[in-house]
C-alpha cells in the first residue's frame, strides 16, 4: 500500500511544475528580549536589528555575492543590545507563520567585527567572519539513525547559540545560516540560507579570534559539506563546510558530531563536530514586537551529547525527496 501511494505521488509530481518551499529567518531571543524580522521584500519595513532580505529563495551558489547575509540584504535600522555569553535563540519559519520547509542540513553561526562604523551603516561585504557555532546530526530515537537539528527548526523549535564568553566589547554582525542538503546530491543543488542580525556587545572580554573568512570565499561548491552524495545515508558522517570553529568557543562545548567519530576537512582543517553551546528549544516561537520582552524556549534544554530531542525519522534517498517534494508542492 505504502509504496503503491508513493508510486503515484512520484506520477502526480512529473505532471506538475516544481515549486519550492523556502523560509527566513523570522525572530531572535537576546537573553528573553525578542526582535521580529521583516517580512522578505516588505515594501514598509519596522524597526527590527534583523537585516531585510528581498526573496525567501535560497542562495544558490558558493560564489554568490549575497552569501554573506542573504538575498540582496540590507541593513536594518536597529542595533540590539548584546553581552559576552549572551544566549541567542534562532526562529526560522516561512511566509505566513507556515513552518520552516527544510529538514536535511547543518546550521552555523559565525560573527564578524563592524569596523570602523556601527552594525545599521556595515557594508557585509567588508566583513570578517569567525565561526562560533555549527550543529549537523544528533542521534535519533532508539535503534535509529541519526536525524538533523534542522528537523527540530522544521518543527518550530528555535536553535540556540551562546555568544563567546570573551568577546570583546563593540559593534558585530552575527550571521546564522541554514544549509538545506535535500537537493546536494547533485553539484550545484545545496541551498544556503544566511541572516544577518545587528548587535551591539558590552562588558569587557578581550577575545580575538585566530582565523577569519570571507563571504563569499569561505565555501566552495564542491566542498564535502556542500556537495554530499551521501547526504541520506543515515551512518554517514557529515563534515562541516568552512573553517574550524574559532578559538573564542569554548573548548569544553564541543562534543562530536552523531553518527560517527569526527572526521577532518580537506579544504579547511574544519571536523564533523558540533558545538554544545548550541540547542534547540522545546516551544513554538513566542509572539513579540521589534522591541518587545518575551522569554523563548519553554522545553527542556540539555546538552548536544545527551539531548535525544523529538522522535524524527530522517527519510532516505527517494523516500526522503518524496516528503520534500510532496511539501513543495502543497506549500
Amino acid at each position: 500500500m505504502r509504496a503503491s501511494v508513493a508510486s503515484a505521488l512520484f506520477s502526480l509530481l512529473a505532471l506538475v511544475p516544481y515549486a519550492s518551499a523556502h523560509g527566513f529567518l523570522t525572530q531572535i531571543d537576546i537573553d528573553g528580549t525578542s526582535y521580529k524580522g521583516n517580512d522578505p521584500g516588505n515594501s514598509s519595513p519596522f524597526a527590527s536589528p534583523i537585516r531585510q532580505i528581498s526573496d525567501i529563495s535560497p542562495v544558490k551558489g558558493a560564489s554568490n555575492p549575497s552569501l554573506n547575509c542573504g538575498l540582496n540584504a540590507t541593513a536594518a535600522s536597529q542595533v540590539a543590545a548584546a553581552n559576552p555569553g549572551s544566549k541567542v535563540n534562532f526562529w526560522w519559519g516561512d511566509l505566513g507563520g507556515q513552518n520552516w520547509p527544510h529538514n536535511t542540513g547543518p546550521l552555523m553561526t559565525y560573527m564578524a567585527a563592524c569596523d570602523g562604523t556601527t552594525c545599521d551603516k556595515f557594508d557585509s561585504t567588508q566583513a570578517k567572519w569567525f565561526k562560533i557555532d555549527q550543529i549537523g546530526k544528533k542521534q535519533g530515537a532508539k535503534d535509529a539513525s541519526p536525524v538533523w537539528f534542522q528537523a527540530d527548526v522544521m518543527n518550530k523549535q528555535a536553535i540556540s547559540v551562546t555568544l563567546p564568553t570573551d568577546l570583546a566589547p563593540g559593534d558585530y554582525l552575527v550571521r546564522h545560516e541554514i544549509i538545506a542538503l535535500h537537493l546536494a546530491t547533485s553539484l550545484g543543488g545545496a541551498e544556503f540560507y544566511p541572516s544577518c542580525t545587528q548587535l551591539r556587545v558590552g562588558g569587557s572580554g578581550s577575545g580575538t579570534p585566530n582565523q577569519t573568512v570571507s563571504f563569499p570565499g569561505a565555501y566552495k561548491d564542491t566542498d564535502p559539506g556542500i556537495f554530499d552524495a551521501n547526504v541520506f545515508d543515515g551512518s554517514d558522517v557529515y563534515v562541516f563546510p568552512g573553517p574550524p570553529v574559532s578559538n573564542l568557543a569554548s573548548p569544553s562545548d564541543t562534543a562530536t558530531e552523531a553518527g560517527g567519530q569526527a572526521a577532518s576537512s580537506a579544504a579547511s582543517g574544519s571536523t564533523a563536530t558540533a558545538t554544545g553551546s548550541s540547542t534547540a528549544t522545546g516551544s513554538a516561537a513566542p509572539k513579540a514586537t521589534s522591541t518587545g520582552s518575551s522569554q523563548a524556549g519553554g522545553g527542556k534544554q540539555c546538552r548536544l551529547q545527551k539531548r535525544a530531542g523529538p522522535s524524527y525519522r530522517r527519510k532516505r534517498s527517494a523516500d526522503g525527496r518524496l516528503r520534500h517534494a510532496l511539501r513543495a508542492v502543497l506549500s
